[in-house]
């Protein structure tokens, strides 16, 4: 009962004019009867020629009129417009309306993949909806939760999740929706922002909004360097920031929740502080039992192969988001369609899975030569990877044209890993190198596929020698640090300075150097030892084209191969 008097006395509150109006217009138009009568009576007792001159009179009278208003309405309802927008500050109107809990339809067994995060999240919606419980012991609720972690994992999600379980409005809002080129655009949707939520509390005992992107509006303040743009960012951060301080003055239930793919030093440190974003929520990559039930939950909205091994697809999406694993579902399921199959099946997932990571196939024509080269180039990564790189499967191999490549070997992680060790960067860098030692083997020269290949092998090489520490002579320290420092700050008195030695730097170029030789030397010895295996390898693909893991894993077994422990 106690909501429904709000309610009426906001609606009254933002309507008064509009009640106003229409009880003047009553009056008026109850006037103009009386009027319109008392005329009509006098034109039926008037004389005949005073009738023609009188009808004479209004004809021209009408005319000018007339004429005046066909002339002046466009201007007349373009006027209008603005004013109904809010004239010279419609810039800064908030044109964000409040969705209903019931009217989202997210409920809490919908969250899943992200379990750590969602027993965090549940926790801020039991303070919000029994606040009495907290209020006993003296504690006060949450204002503001900071939801941090990759794109695609949940944040929006259990954002939603969290105003349908709690029962209250939610706001949602972009940050870029806050700036604009003018000073002062920015702070005034702010405010208009807080004043809406306020509203919609008072009414319904308690408002979520929800900001996307926060960094787009809670990047650390800076100095403008010129045209406002920073000024902006700065006052419009500045807002937000004595917004939420307000929220603590008064008794409103209002939080505010967060979300941001950049790394919480982006932020402002004035937002992190106790008694704004107090509570932060870490949404990461799902683990593997959580990929499994992801793969049951969007599974269960298609048909689908009754022997389909969701453990299987559960290994292969390794570092996969939510969102990407929805995508894929839905991608299996055109697929489905287009081959006019019942349901989804092995097939469709894997075949899915490679038009999301390496692109639509594409017919580009080359001669057999060429065809030959890229076989065995590929090939030489599928045997590297297999023999030399123990903790990545070989998930396929393609001598298809995808995108700018004419083929590619596709590993997949057997784990998810955190931290890599040396023995793992030095397998990564071999399995770069497989291309380039079986082109050599069996053409006696190479080609210019293999400069990704140098590439990628030459970044981790050096980042294990400048970076970690992981050179032979055991040079400890980040040297590329010290570069960067040297190429940003060596100037001094306009001469150029280094903050490293010509003879250390050629020392690190040469171990780096050194690692990439002994990689190259070790795949060489494989790739001419297992010299059958690789022309197995590239007849089946000049045959047909590609080759998936239990395709690849047979031609190993035949050759009576095995792994070696990862």
């Amino acid at each position: 009962m106690q909501i429904n008097k709000r309610k009426l006395h906001l609606f009254f509150k933002f309507h008064w004019v509009g009640i106003v109006v229409v009880i003047i217009a009553i009056l008026v138009i109850t006037s103009l009867g009386v009027f319109i009568n008392k005329a009509v009576n006098a034109w039926n007792t008037s004389e005949s020629y005073i009738k023609k001159t009188a009808l004479a009179q209004y004809a021209v009278f009408f005319y000018v009129i007339m004429m005046s208003h066909v002339l002046s309405m466009p201007l007349y309802f373009i006027m209008w417009g603005w004013l109904m927008r809010g004239g010279a500050m419609s810039m800064t109107r908030l044109h964000k309306k409040s969705t209903r809990a019931k009217n989202i339809q997210i409920y809490w067994k919908d969250v899943i993949g992200m379990a750590e995060a969602k027993q965090e999240a549940l926790e801020v919606v039991k303070l919000v909806k029994d606040r009495a419980e907290l209020q006993r012991i003296g504690g006060k609720i949450l204002r503001g939760i900071l939801m941090i972690g990759p794109p695609g994992c949940g944040k929006t999600y259990i954002a939603k999740a969290i105003a349908t379980e709690s029962g209250l409005p939610f706001i949602s809002m972009s940050g870029s929706e806050f700036i604009e080129m003018f000073v002062g655009v920015g702070a005034s949707r702010v405010r208009k922002l807080f004043k809406q939520a306020q509203n919609l509390a008072y009414a319904e005992g308690g408002c979520i909004i929800f900001i996307d992107e926060l960094d787009a509006v809670g990047a650390q303040r800076a100095q403008d360097r010129g045209m406002g743009g920073q000024t902006e960012s700065n006052t419009t951060l500045n807002q937000l920031l004595v917004e939420m301080d307000g929220l603590k003055e008064k008794d409103h239930n209002i939080v505010l929740i967060g979300a941001t793919n950049a790394p919480e030093s982006f932020l402002d440190q004035a937002l992190l502080r106790p008694g704004r974003f107090d509570r932060k929520i870490f949404v990461d990559l799902p683990n593997l039992e959580e990929r499994e039930e992801l793969f049951q939950y969007y599974l269960k909205g298609v048909k689908y192969d009754s022997t389909l091994n969701i453990p299987r697809l559960a290994r292969m999406a390794v570092y996969k988001t939510p969102a990407d694993i929805a995508n894929l579902i839905r991608e299996a399921a055109l697929i489905a369609i287009r081959n006019r199959k019942e349901n989804i099946g092995m097939k469709e997932i894997t075949e899915a899975l490679d038009r999301v990571e390496m692109g639509i196939k594409h017919k580009r024509v080359f001669n057999e030569e060429e065809r030959r080269k890229v076989a065995y180039h590929e090939a030489g990564h599928a045997i590297a990877t297999y023999f030399l790189q123990p903790l990545t499967d070989v998930f396929k191999i393609s001598i298809a044209a995808r995108g700018e490549t004419l083929g590619m070997m596709v590993p997949h992680p057997r784990q998810e890993l955190h931290i890599q060790t040396k023995e793992g960067l030095l397998g990564n860098i071999k399995s770069y190198l497989g291309s380039f030692a079986a082109e050599k083997l069996k053409f006696g020269t190479t080609t210019t596929g293999v400069s990704q290949d140098f590439r990628n092998a030459m970044r981790h090489a050096h980042q294990m020698v400048w970076k970690y520490g992981m050179g032979k002579s055991g040079m400890v320290g980040d040297y590329s640090l010290l570069e960067s420092m040297s190429q940003e700050y060596g100037v001094f008195r306009g001469e150029k300075v280094s903050f490293l030695s010509e003879k250390i730097k050629e020392k690190l170029n040469d171990e780096t150097q050194e690692i990439l030789q002994t990689c190259l030397k070790n795949v060489e010895e494989l790739i001419a030892r297992e010299s059958d295996l690789l022309d197995r390898f590239a007849q089946e693909l000049l045959a047909k084209e590609e080759l998936d893991y239990d395709e690849i894993e047979a031609i190993f077994k035949e050759f009576g191969k095995s792994r070696p422990p990862s």
